[in-house]
Formats: structure tokens, C-alpha cells, sequence
């Protein structure tokens, strides 16, 4: 792909600045003004005129380059695992990658296009990209688990509250007393303070505690929880109700914990 056709195209065709062209082609503005610089010098018209070869004005624009360089292409796995950090961006992905690899490297605009085709040659149903530090997912486990009272040897029902984090699958899981207001609260406020860190969201299943009326475009948030979210300065958003794609990454560690709760009864090494 010769890039500085595009250039010119945008120079002369669009009349955008060679800041605007650089950032629409994803190279330096100084590449943008030596090609322009060059092309001038050969007193050229544009468009071209048909019996410009393309060949020869590659050595002009762009002496010693070799256009039958063959391409490397990244690892577009690492490269996806890669952008579930905020603080990294396809741009700077890319700058490393075009480093490391010089004239073989794909152009930054090639570089979105082999990855975004990557990306919907995955799983066809839409698989939900998770950030490290978004998202907070949060359920009460279905069964109860009996608890002994060491000091009385009265057997109560614990609910099990769960939380798992999007990007890692991180999970924080506590037996609370039931799945009261209360219970929840204060399970949250342990699960953040053992995490050490809050989340951009936190995103509960539809229960009483947390969602006074469920909706799929504007639920109503109890207005405790919401307090609670304000006071660690994060935001509550609840799954959709009918979607269990919403709340799959704390559902996968539900199943794992109602797995454990149908063992340990049948176990008396555990």
C-alpha cells in the first residue's frame, strides 16, 4: 500500500492540513510534509497523469525503500489482551509494533483494519470486552450455606455474596448473614477494602438491595447503594434484566461456588 498517494489525495483533493493528514493516516506530520516537499520538487501534477509510473515515483519519494517488503503481522491475541489496559491504545500498540519491525510493519490505518477483521472472525456472538478496573460484577449465590455458631452450635443459613472482577475474573466471595439491605452493603464495603482499589462500575443483578425497578434503559437504583457508590466515587449499573450476557463474568463464579456447596455437605475432608 503506497500511503503517499493518500497523502496527496487528502493534501490536494481535500485541503486538509498536513496535521489533519497525519492524524487521519496515523504517521508523523513530518513524514506528511517531506512526501508533500518531495512531490513538489518533481513538478508533478495531481492527479497524476497516466503515464507517471508509480514504480519510479516510489524511488523519488522514497529512495532505498522496497515496496515488495513482505509484511509482519502482529499478534493480534496479545494485541487484544494488550487493549484491556486503559492506559494503552491501539496508537501506542502499534508505535511499538512499527519499531520493532520498520518497513514490514502494517501502516497504522492497515494495523485497525487487520484487527478489527481479526476481532469479528471471533465468536460470532458478541463477546463483551472487559477493561482492567471497569467493571465490578456482583450476585447473592443461589443455595444458602448452613453455619455453625462456635459458641452456641446454633446452625443459621449464610447467604453467599460474590464479586468478580471483568478483566481478571478476580473474584471475591463472603458468607453474609442474609441478603438484606445491610448484608449487601456491608458486604461491598469488605469486598472493595480486600480488593484495594474501587471500580469505574459496579454492575449488581437486579435484587431488592440493590435496584428498586428494574429496566432495561432507566433502572431505579436504591438509593442506599447509590450513596454508597457515590461515597467510593463509582457508579452502579445494574445488568439488564433478560440478559444474562450482562452479568456472565460473576454468573461463571456463582457456578463454581454452587458446585462447592453441593460438595462439602457429601465431604468430610473439606
Amino acid at each position: 500500500m503506497r500511503t503517499y498517494l493518500d497523502v496527496f489525495r487528502l493534501c490536494f483533493d481535500d485541503q486538509l492540513s498536513h496535521r489533519q493528514i497525519a492524524l487521519a493516516l496515523g504517521i508523523g506530520r513530518s513524514t506528511v510534509t517531506d512526501l508533500i516537499a518531495r512531490f513538489n520538487n518533481l513538478n508533478l501534477a495531481w492527479p497524476l497523469a497516466p503515464e507517471v509510473s508509480l514504480n519510479t515515483l516510489d524511488q523519488a519519494l522514497l529512495p532505498g525503500r522496497d515496496y515488495q517488503t513482505k509484511r509482519v503481522l502482529p499478534d493480534w491475541l496479545r494485541i487484544d489482551l494488550e487493549l484491556k489496559d486503559p492506559k494503552l491504545t491501539k496508537q501506542l500498540l502499534w508505535q511499538e509494533y512499527q519499531a520493532e519491525h520498520g518497513h514490514a510493519a502494517l501502516g497504522y490505518t492497515q494495523f485497525c483494519e487487520h484487527y478489527r477483521r481479526w476481532k469479528g472472525s471471533q465468536r460470532r456472538s458478541m463477546r463483551q470486552q472487559h477493561y482492567a478496573g471497569e467493571k465490578l460484577f456482583i450476585d447473592f449465590c443461589g443455595p444458602t450455606v448452613p453455619i455453625v455458631d462456635p459458641r452456641t452450635g446454633e446452625i443459621r443459613k449464610a447467604a453467599i455474596f460474590v464479586a468478580t472482577l471483568g478483566a481478571s475474573n478476580y473474584t471475591y466471595i463472603e458468607a453474609c448473614a442474609g441478603q438484606d439491605q445491610q448484608s449487601w452493603l456491608m458486604a461491598n464495603s469488605r469486598c472493595l477494602s480486600f480488593l484495594g482499589g474501587v471500580p469505574t462500575l459496579l454492575v449488581p443483578d437486579n435484587l431488592k438491595a440493590a435496584v428498586v425497578k428494574a429496566d432495561k434503559f432507566e433502572p431505579t437504583i436504591n438509593s442506599d447503594y447509590q450513596a454508597l457508590a457515590r461515597h467510593y466515587r463509582c457508579s452502579v449499573m445494574p445488568a439488564r434484566p433478560y440478559k444474562p450476557k450482562d452479568k456472565s463474568k460473576v454468573e461463571g463464579a456463582v457456578l463454581i461456588v454452587e458446585r462447592w456447596v453441593r460438595i462439602l455437605p457429601q465431604s468430610e475432608h473439606l
